[in-house]
């Protein structure tokens, strides 16, 4: 970067500096800093303002153990400070037209179901960003969509609402060797004019960078492998196959 302005940038600096954090210090994470991240995340863009999304925050020991043992999350949820539970929430729209005596028959179309993981996941990196400025780690957990209907019983969600994703916060342990992974060449992600598809040059380049990384990391496993073993068959979703049905389930048919 030559732009002086861009150089300078602490926003960009900080964007850069991103990694996932799963091992967390003990230090308490304040009631008034989770507030902070969530008024953030509200100053996220919506879908014509309708915020579509709710964030329940998770401190107690037995969900936190449950959403391990009973959802399939990761391990150290059960030892993170705190769970951000983002929802994609059709049921305060649709609580609102039903005390007006109007339909809510909208909810049930595929787009709706999108507009509201989109805004969850708008807000959600808006209090990402928000943390790592408060010196806090995060990690995303999709894998509270492994049983979306027991996550929705653990924190009571209403029909026409569902889990999206989780977001563990907390302050990262400095014993924690976990850097930024690298990410693909920005070439290969953007196009001008017309999309350009990627080649098996940019491919064994990545496969390279990120086996370098995963061996810092005791794991020396490159990209595309993993890419084939998600894309292969339906063993690759874990489970997740079976989300039109889950959907449908939590009041959001997707039609």
């Amino acid at each position: 970067m030559t732009e002086p302005g861009l150089r300078e940038s602490t926003t960009l600096a900080g964007l850069l500096r991103h990694h996932t954090v799963r091992s967390f210090t003990d230090a308490p994470v304040t009631d008034e800093t989770i507030t902070a991240l969530v008024t953030a995340a509200q100053s996220a863009a919506s879908s014509s303002n309708l915020q579509l999304w709710s964030v329940v925050e998770v401190r107690d020991a037995a969900t936190r153990r449950a959403l391990v043992d009973e959802v399939g999350t990761s391990t150290f949820v059960a030892d993170a400070p705190v769970i951000l539970l983002f929802v994609a929430d059709w049921s305060r729209a649709s609580a609102i037209a039903a005390a007006q005596g109007e339909s809510d028959a909208a909810a049930d179309y595929l787009e709706s179901t999108l507009v509201a993981f989109v805004d969850a996941a708008l807000a959600a990196q808006n209090a990402v960003i928000a943390a790592e400025s408060f010196g806090l780690g995060t990690c995303y957990l999709g894998s509270v969509r492994n049983n979306p209907e027991r996550a929705a019983e653990l924190i009571g969600l209403p029909d026409r609402a569902m889990v999206a994703f989780g977001l563990a916060v907390g302050y990262p342990d400095p014993a924690d060797t976990a850097g930024v992974k690298p990410r693909l060449a920005p070439g290969v992600v953007h196009s001008r004019e017309r999309y350009a598809p990627i080649t098996d040059a940019d491919v064994a380049t990545y496969d390279t960078e990120i086996a370098a990384y995963h061996a810092s990391q005791g794991r020396p496993t490159g990209w595309s492998r993993a890419v084939i073993r998600r894309v292969r068959d339906a063993a690759g979703l874990n489970g997740r196959d079976r989300m039109r049905a889950w959907l449908t389930g939590r009041g959001l048919p997707s039609i």
